[in-house]
């Protein structure tokens, strides 16, 4: 099971970078040069909050899921590897 898991969550890491670089136009990026640990806000890929507003509707239509009140899931947005974690645990189980 913890390998179906990693590759699940390897596969959810590959498509936000993908729908980062493609949803936010981040133009001196491309979704390889992106690691699984980057930052999200701040540094790293120096989002802001209109960007993370962006990003809950990204989701929403690419995960098929809502994302919860912003100050719930602010831990979730830190990071490519926390937020594929919180969209893995909120959409196992749909298929």
């Amino acid at each position: 099971m913890p390998e179906n898991s990693d590759r699940e969550l390897a596969e959810i890491r590959r498509k936000i970078k993908e729908i980062l670089v493609e949803g936010l136009s981040l133009e001196h990026w491309t979704p390889e040069e992106i690691k699984d640990d980057e930052i999200l806000f701040g540094q790293g890929l120096d989002l802001d909050s209109l960007d993370a507003a962006e990003i809950a509707v990204l989701i929403q239509r690419n995960f098929n899921f809502i994302v919860g009140d912003p100050e719930q899931t602010r831990e979730a947005f830190y990071s490519i590897s926390t937020l594929a974690e919180y969209i893995y645990q909120n959409t196992q189980g749909q298929d």
